[in-house]
């Protein structure tokens, strides 16, 4: 994975890192992935804090996608999960977008409340600080993108085998659109990002060893 600096020497500018896929439960959300993209994922792992497990899939260029639901075999969190998962219902579904900065603190200090406040985590050898809500939710709706920092050299994408899947385009779709625009788009230089008026959702557009596949919310 290359290195990311930022090219203003802050933690300001973004990249984007991941996708995740919620389910009511693992097996769910690991199904809707399987069956829209046609190729398996790999087991993930257990989650402290917010007591959730996951399973994976590998994405060219360094991103990968992560099915995600509540661990019902672990205890309740003492805080609102990550992902607004205490309020998911219905069925599988693409939820959230991730993105990687180099400093956490310093971009939330450059965004507007409501981005959440470094929770630190980890997993077997990973070491990671994620920007959670303290409700769960994310602005606009779960439409902004949740903010990571990685603390390993390893990345989860480093870890997982390839299965030819591409994201092509991530649409973010909001009634305040051009708001969303104005705060991430200018520190998210990927051509693979769109914002599009609308009711809240997200697209995603991949291809596959199958063709062109989507994941949608």
């Amino acid at each position: 994975m290359p290195d990311f600096t930022p090219a203003d020497g802050t933690g300001a500018e973004m990249r984007l890192d991941h996708l995740a896929v919620a389910g009511e439960t693992l097996e769910q959300a690991q199904a809707r992935v399987e069956e829209a993209l046609g190729v398996p994922m790999q087991p993930g792992g257990e989650h402290a804090v917010f007591h959730t497990h996951n399973a994976l899939l590998g994405l060219e260029d360094g991103l990968y996608l992560e099915a995600i639901a509540v661990n019902p075999a672990a205890p309740a969190p003492e805080r609102a999960r990550w992902f607004d998962l205490d309020r998911f219902r219905g069925s599988a579904r693409l939820t959230n977008w991730i993105c990687q900065v180099s400093d956490l603190p310093m971009a939330l200090g450059d965004l507007p409340a409501g981005m959440g406040q470094p929770v630190a985590l980890r997993r077997a050898a990973l070491r990671w600080r994620m920007a959670v809500p303290e409700s769960g939710g994310l602005p606009f709706d779960n439409c902004a993108p949740a903010l990571i920092q990685w603390d390993t050299p390893i990345h989860p994408a480093q870890m997982l085998e390839p299965r030819g899947v591409r994201l092509r385009r991530l649409t973010v779709q909001h009634p305040e659109a051009d708001a969303l625009r104005a705060l991430f788009g200018s520190r998210l230089q990927d051509d693979r990002l769109y914002f599009d008026a609308g009711a809240p959702a997200l697209v995603a557009d991949f291809e596959t060893p199958h063709g062109p596949r989507t994941l949608s919310s």
